[in-house]
């Protein structure tokens, strides 16, 4: 594996390292470092060879194709409060670059000294990023000597900073590998890609709100699993298929034929809730009631129920090998945790008798908030990226490009 154990000399070499700094930002503040701090071991490593540091992240997102919008969204998502937090982790100065390219980001790289570190400013204020365009790939590759692929979140995108640099260097002969934090995400989802006999029963619970963005990890999973246990808002939406009333309830209509269609080829290994907590408003309700078989009324589904999750926790139980996206209701609010934490509290007992994955996104957020990080045998850093990983076998541009 080309990890970080393959990259020799590095004193006085340039090191590009492609980072996952895409951290949420509230009035110009940072809300949660975690994908900082996730990152220090890599750069400390680097830093200790006496590399310099060239720091690639985007964040948040810019439209390009909205002109209008381009610079409220440029000053919203401004990579430079980031420098300022990841020296005071490293506890040194981080230079910044206000320039994505061209002379003045040159100069700042030229004057680095061993084992400096550059953070230049969000990739995305390049329109060429997101469409892998090769001349921006090339203005960036030409800065280095040797790249790392350290942003798990953002290996699912073939970007010029995450594909296109790596496939230049490595035309030109020069060292790429994947960093810690990449590495121990590979190793961990691939025991969740492909599960030996004896890591059986295989769990896989799924939650959230839209059953359209995991269509295909849903396939995958019921071809991998012994039981996938749906929860989340995606519930209504295969109540509502089964022609069972959501009350309020938000469903896909346009995959209604899909959720049937997968119903009736799970062969029983798809598990859903028998019972559910409603409310009769979003926010501010005046009415929670548990409603069992179907939603009734003006109601909506905002948790799953206690007889669920006495079913839930009885099959997790029993596994060997969980794999865990998406919340099991509207965990923000304070009513509507009990189905979350359930899954959180039935891990915590599991302990080291499974090999439990929680895949990222709002699942990685509400075991966060909850105070169950240590209780998982690995809580991954990219939500979109690791289910992206159980579609397609173990594969994703961003590391393939390297590994491959």
């Amino acid at each position: 594996m080309k990890n970080l154990a393959t990259l020799t000399n590095l004193k006085g070499k340039k090191v590009i390292v492609r980072v996952d700094f895409n951290v949420p930002l509230k009035e110009g503040k940072i809300r949660d470092d975690n994908r900082i701090v996730a990152a220090l071991p890599t750069l400390q490593f680097l830093i200790k060879q006496g590399a310099r540091l060239i720091l690639l992240s985007h964040l948040g997102k810019i439209s390009h194709k909205e002109p209008a919008k381009v610079e409220d969204e440029k000053k919203k998502n401004n990579l430079q409060v980031v420098a300022v937090r990841l020296g005071e982790l490293l506890k040194q100065v981080v230079v910044f670059s206000p320039d994505t390219k061209g002379p003045g980001l040159q100069t700042l790289v030229n004057g680095l000294k061993d084992g400096q570190v550059l953070l230049v400013q969000n990739t995305r204020y390049e329109v060429g990023e997101e469409k892998n365009d090769a001349t921006l790939a090339q203005a960036w590759a030409q800065l280095a000597d040797a790249f790392v692929m350290d942003a798990f979140g953002s290996a699912h995108r073939a970007h010029a900073s995450t594909f296109g640099i790596p496939e230049l260097l490595k035309k030109q002969g020069k060292p790429v590998a994947i960093g810690f934090l990449v590495e121990k995400e590979v190793k961990s989802l691939a025991k969740v890609v492909q599960v030996n006999p004896s890591d059986r029963p295989y769990v896989a619970i799924m939650g959230g709100f839209k059953v359209s963005d995991k269509i295909k990890v849903i396939d995958q999973l019921l071809a991998k699993c012994d039981y996938v246990l749906i929860g989340g808002a995606m519930t209504y939406t295969f109540l509502k298929a089964q022609g069972k009333a959501i009350g309020t309830s938000p469903f896909e209509a346009d995959q209604l034929d899909y959720a049937r269609g997968v119903i009736a080829k799970a062969k029983g290994k798809l598990i859903f809730a028998d019972d559910y907590v409603v409310s009769d408003a979003f926010d501010n309700p005046t009415k929670i009631e548990t409603h069992e078989g179907e939603i009734r009324g003006a109601m909506m589904g905002m948790d799953i129920g206690p007889k669920t999750i006495a079913k839930f926790t009885k099959i997790i139980l029993q596994a060997k090998t969980i794999f865990w996206n998406g919340p099991m209701g509207v965990f923000e609010k304070p009513q509507f945790t009990k189905g979350t934490e359930a899954v959180c509290q039935a891990v915590r007992t599991l302990g080291k008798k499974a090999f439990t994955v929680c895949g990222g996104g709002d699942s990685a957020a509400a075991v966060a908030q909850f105070g169950y990080m240590n209780d998982f045998s690995h809580v991954s850093t990219g939500g979109g990226a690791s289910l992206e990983m159980i579609e397609n076998a173990g594969h994703l541009p961003g590391i393939d490009v390297i590994l491959g």
